[in-house]
């Protein structure tokens, strides 16, 4: 079997493991969340009195961070990126490029969003996906 053959027969167990893993931990958390008055405390602390303010929010922000990087490794793998290419901003990105700016773009949405209008932050998050799409497409 060829490098290639065996690369295209791999690929979608690691996606599955990336996948697998992440739903995994993110059950972790749920079950990790402290209960009150007989409900899950969404945004309570979940290590009490820690060094830092570990709330679910948080702690699923950075696995989704580590899911996103662990999945441009498997399609780095699965389908290799080769030269970067020149988009609309007129500089050589990468795919590992374009993600970075879009998570720097997608920080800056959420600051300006809860500078601006407050503290629901789904419209952010939308705001953040279609800049992300927009990022991966034309920069």
């Amino acid at each position: 079997m060829t490098a290639v053959a065996n690369r295209n027969t791999r690929w979608p167990i690691a996606l599955a493991a990336v996948l697998a893993t992440y739903a995994a931990a993110a059950g972790l958390l749920v079950m990790a969340l402290p209960v009150k008055d007989g409900e899950r405390d969404w945004f309570a602390a979940l290590v009490p009195g820690g060094w830092m303010a570990w709330s679910f929010p948080s702690a699923m922000f950075f696995l989704t961070i580590f899911a996103l990087l662990a999945l441009m490794a498997v399609w780095e793998y699965a389908r290799p990126g080769g030269s970067p290419r020149v988009g609309i901003l007129r500089f050589e990105t990468t795919r590992g490029d374009r993600l970075f700016v879009s998570l720097l773009g997608s920080a800056f949405i959420h600051l300006a969003w809860l500078g601006l209008v407050g503290s629901g932050l789904w419209w952010a998050l939308a705001l953040s996906v279609v800049y992300a799409i927009g990022v991966f497409r034309y920069v």
